[in-house]
């Protein structure tokens, strides 16, 4: 977007429409599947819109139009991130066994969007480099379009009915009400609101961090992508911890990992394998939070609103994290910053403690009742 000529403002602008989608999708996607539309037409119409979206921003050149069209495409495509968890865990039998074994290909597919370019855009510069990335959209659109195909292929997953017992019409408000009257619920959402943020921070900061310690610019993205190597093994553990460690244990260890990641980076810079293990250690605990986030989301939420609920994590994890991370680390860095180097001990301290305060919120106050424990993970009453 910078060899488009937008300006720092105009590019926080487009960077921020993940997080107004978020907002957006709680009172429409989520809602009118949660009500009124089957699950899998639903993604397959919202890959469509947002491909096309994605096709048209290879010819825009423009700043107005290129925010419109990316807004247009993240308001199609971040309630599919919803809708896709709720139409697994309707047809997992075991839930917790098994989810991690179906999100795992979103790592995967990570992986395969970015290794690819890594070595295709290698040597390449100036215009001829812009010119290249451009085609990011074409094949993005691509991919959007053909993943709207393979939606048509999912199980039919209908909405429930007013008819079927369905008392709130609007999903998303049944949703918010269970935060009031179920205080564990609060809790987790505090928690995940928490750690929403210092892993968007981790976003921010930490491709800056890892040149300041020797790394080359453009080896920045394959190293970062260790945690994602990682995390595929994780995602194959993620059943097994969940039946030893149980809710509050599993997530507790998945807010820790980054705690101890961060607390690397602040004492241990410049040792590049101390911090390379510390890349590892958040991929291999990362699921552990938020992938378990989403299993107990669905146990703890009625089933008629399993599409809003989901919704509301990823209305902190996308939304509310993303901008409060922004707000908070950036100018934080900007006030750390003396004679153009970074204090990186005192600035990754902060996330640190953040993600240590959290993994006390749970360990004292998130007590969910014993039942779930033994709630068969199908359980779709």
């Amino acid at each position: 977007m910078v060899g488009l000529g937008f300006t720092g403002a105009q590019i926080a602008c487009i960077g921020s429409t993940f997080a107004i989608a978020s907002i957006l999708a709680l009172f429409g996607g989520n809602q009118f599947v949660d009500r009124t539309y089957s699950a899998e037409r639903f993604m397959a119409g919202s890959h469509l819109a947002g491909g096309i979206a994605m096709f048209a921003l290879f010819f825009t050149r423009d700043f107005w139009p290129f925010f419109g069209l990316m807004l247009v495409h993240s308001i199609c495509y971040v309630p599919t991130i919803s809708v896709a968890n709720a139409l697994a865990f309707v047809h997992l039998k075991d839930a917790r066994n098994q989810f991690g074994f179906v999100r795992v290909g979103g790592t995967i597919g990570w992986i395969l969007a970015s290794w690819p370019l890594y070595f295709v855009l290698q040597g390449v510069q100036g215009a001829a480099r812009q010119h290249a990335l451009s085609y990011i959209f074409v094949v993005a659109g691509s991919a959007s379009v053909i993943l709207a195909g393979g939606c048509l292929a999912l199980p039919h997953t209908p909405p429930r009915t007013v008819a079927e017992g369905v008392a709130e019409h609007f999903a998303w408000r049944e949703a918010l009400s269970y935060l009031w009257t179920k205080p564990y619920l609060l809790v987790l959402f505090v928690v995940t609101f928490i750690d929403a943020t210092t892993q968007n921070g981790y976003n921010l900061l930490a491709g800056g961090y890892l040149v300041t310690i020797g790394v080359k610019p453009e080896n920045v993205m394959p190293v970062m992508s260790v945690d994602q190597v990682a995390e595929i093994l994780s995602m194959a553990l993620l059943g097994a911890c969940l039946k030893h460690f149980r809710w509050k244990w599993t997530m507790i260890i998945g807010i820790l990992g980054p705690a101890i990641q961060f607390l690397v980076f602040a004492f241990c810079g410049k040792s590049v394998t101390a911090v390379v293990s510390a890349l590892v250690l958040h991929g291999l605990c990362y699921p552990f939070f938020f992938a378990t986030l989403y299993i107990f989301i669905d146990i703890a939420f009625p089933k008629d609103i399993r599409v809003s609920a989901q919704g509301l994590c990823n209305l902190l994890i996308l939304g509310l994290g993303d901008l409060a991370a922004k707000w908070l680390f950036i100018p934080l860095q900007a006030q750390l910053t003396h004679d153009g180097t970074v204090d990186f001990r005192a600035l990754f301290l902060v996330p640190s403690g953040m993600a240590l305060l959290a993994a006390i919120m749970l360990l004292t106050a998130f007590r969910p009742p014993p039942a779930f424990e033994t709630l068969p993970s199908d359980s779709r009453a």
